[in-house]
């Protein structure tokens, strides 16, 4: 475990940590699990900002894109990159091995600026609404958790039965470790969190499991057409999912 929490958070944080001993498919698969649980440093850098911006009177749309860059900082802009990449490949053709090339080739093309433009307005107009409750204290933390139960999407990628799209990328040692009924437990216990959190911030109850679903149903359908087009995922499609649900959650939680 301590090597699958080594792994989690050199990979999906910036913060430095030490390199696992060793890694295999079974530490993968546990990675992924904690993925929500590893990234906390930056759901509580969300909070932080948050609650510092109140604090100094700032707009609270200045506040969420500070929030949100704290995020994309805390990260290397990691994931944004796979989202990037992930729609160029869907945009440049329907021919897979073309499709592969243009995402492994590292540069941005016009369709995946856009989308990263979108996707990070998104999740920056849905914060800001979040942050505009009433009680939003409970409302800057209730965020940060956001942030965490936006990295379930991971789960998705790596469920048995999800194939690899490349056979040497990143995503080939991941792809396929993850039992489907844990799949589905990481999913409902975030569910769960939300939906307290919710509550506790002044939302209805049942609105933090809302969020939940159809940030789900968004990752499901990133997962499904990037496996018809490619023939599977790569680390690319990780990172894509991992935005969109992050903007899912947010918009729902709104």
């Amino acid at each position: 475990m301590l090597d699958a929490w080594r792994l989690a958070v050199g990979t999906l944080t910036a913060i430095p940590a030490r390199p696992p001993t060793t890694v295999d498919r079974r530490r993968a698969s546990a990675a992924m699990v904690l993925a929500p649980a590893a990234v906390l440093p930056l759901g509580a850098a969300v909070t932080c900002v948050a609650l510092a911006g109140h604090w100094l009177q700032l707009p609270v749309l200045v506040i969420a894109l500070l929030a949100i860059g704290a995020v994309t900082l805390g990260n290397r802009a990691f994931h944004l990159d796979g989202l990037s990449d992930t729609v160029d490949g869907l945009a440049a053709s329907y021919d897979r091995e073309r499709s592969l090339l243009v995402m492994k080739s590292g540069t941005s093309g016009p369709a995946g600026v856009v989308a990263i433009v979108l996707v990070l307005g998104i999740q920056v107009a849905g914060l800001a609404s979040l942050l505009s409750l009433p009680d939003w204290w409970q409302a800057a933390i209730l965020a940060g958790i956001a942030v965490c139960a936006s990295r379930a999407a991971l789960v998705v990628c790596c469920a048995r039965g999800v194939p690899a799209a490349r056979a040497d990328g990143l995503g080939s040692t991941y792809t396929q470790t993850v039992p489907v009924p844990v799949t589905v437990s990481v999913w409902a216990l975030s569910a769960v969190v939300l939906a307290v959190t919710g509550a506790w911030a002044g939302l209805e109850w049942w609105r933090g499991a809302l969020a939940a679903f159809v940030a789900l149903a968004a990752v499901l359908a990133v997962v499904a057409r990037t496996t018809r087009r490619f023939g599977g995922v790569t680390g690319d499609v990780f990172g894509a999912s991992i935005e969109v649900a992050l903007a899912a959650i947010l918009v729902a939680l709104t």
